[in-house]
């Protein structure tokens, strides 16, 4: 069998058990960083337990490679007798490469391509061997992360949940009108306390999910519910089915469709305490993240559109072609008191919006105001 055969082998058992030997993995509700040569951290957290992260690049070294199955023996219930049997083994079946669903008719619904991407992370399968193939440091640029997601195709090895959100932005980059954006959850269980990311999807009012998860309830959310509250509502309720508490959901804003950009994904704008705030209070922070998440959808129209069809108008998108009676207000003028939660949302996208290349000529056709205000928005 060769080396990259073997690199691609899951495991079924994803218990860490409790070690005390310096170089084993500890679960432990602070995280206990193991520092490698160069100083940086080997080790991260994903589901109250500690897992090792190849930071060697591929092909993988020699250290890397005996440091998982050493970890994999500790977590597997027939220990080395299980190793053993597969380091030794000379037949086993070779993995098959998975083509990742890259081209689309432009017939094929939205809704059917967002499910084939879902697919092929479930073919990928859930990385249960405790060391995490790929380094995602969520500071590196959108450029950087989408080098990485193509060396995830290249290798076709198991991923966690995060390389997943990589991986979907990578593969839903240029369909048009789609938004997405990271979605966190923090949730405690016997004490444990839990992560988990998935990345959100919008598209023409409706909204979902896709990601990787031991648990099937908790990735992915097809692109049916009517409101971003719906889905995060939802979602606690798979959480409910699995005894998990959940402490708090976290939302950032869309990420760029330029596989080229520099800017960085936002990660966290948003923040819900289920057990500190009503379903009212958290119905309502969440409605004015869908208005940022939908004025975003509308302005990526209008850009895409301008940029593959640069003959087209694109009038149909811009807010002055509508004949509606009702004023148009700015975030400086709306008749109603701003929250802490609205404001931090506010200054977030003012960041975020700095950082984006968005023409002015584009901007203009969108809002037919003088004002200077951040942006239009028709209530």
């Amino acid at each position: 069998m060769s080396t990259k055969s073997k690199e691609r082998m899951s495991h079924s058992d994803s218990t860490v058990k409790k070690d005390k030997d310096d170089d084993e993995c500890i679960r432990v509700k602070t995280v206990k960083s193991s520092k490698s040569r160069n100083g940086e951290e080997d080790v991260q957290e994903e589901n109250g337990v500690l897992f090792w992260v190849n930071k060697s690049g591929f092909p993988i070294d020699n250290k890397t490679w005996e440091r998982m199955w050493d970890h994999v023996a500790k977590i597997h219930p027939d220990s080395f007798d299980m190793v053993r049997k597969v380091r030794n083994s000379g037949d086993l079946p070779q993995v098959p490469f998975q083509a990742p669903p890259i081209n689309f008719q432009s017939s094929t619904p939205v809704s059917e391509r967002i499910e084939k991407v879902q697919n092929y992370m479930r073919n990928l399968q859930y990385n249960h061997t405790g060391t995490q193939f790929y380094e995602v440091r969520k500071n590196r640029p959108i450029s950087g992360l989408m080098d990485l997601a193509r060396e995830m195709i290249k290798e076709s090895l198991p991923i966690k949940c995060l390389e997943a959100i990589i991986l979907g932005i990578f593969l839903t980059n240029g369909m048009l009108g789609v938004e997405r954006f990271p979605i966190s959850f923090k949730s405690v269980f016997n004490g444990n306390v839990h992560r988990h990311v998935v990345l959100g999807i919008y598209y023409s009012g409706r909204w979902g999910t896709i990601g990787m998860s031991r648990r099937e309830e908790l990735m992915y959310k097809p692109l049916v519910f009517k409101s971003l509250a719906d889905l995060m509502f939802d979602y606690e309720k798979s959480y409910n089915l699995f005894y998990h508490e959940v402490k708090k959901m976290k939302i950032g804003l869309p990420a760029p469709h330029d596989p080229h950009s520099y800017e960085f994904i936002n990660w966290k704008t948003l923040t819900l305490t289920p057990g500190k705030q009503n379903k009212k209070e958290m119905t309502k922070d969440l409605e004015h993240m869908a208005k940022e998440i939908r004025l975003k959808a509308r302005l990526n129209v209008i850009c895409q559109t301008e940029m593959f069809f640069p003959s087209m108008k694109a009038k149909s998108y811009s807010t002055h072609q509508c004949q509606s009676p009702r004023k148009t207000y700015s975030t400086a003028e709306f008749p109603y008191h701003e929250s802490n939660t609205q404001r931090s949302i506010r200054e977030a996208t003012k960041v975020y919006r700095s950082q984006t290349s968005i023409n002015a000529e584009s901007l203009k056709k969108f809002t037919s105001t003088n004002e200077s205000a951040d942006y239009q928005l028709r209530i």
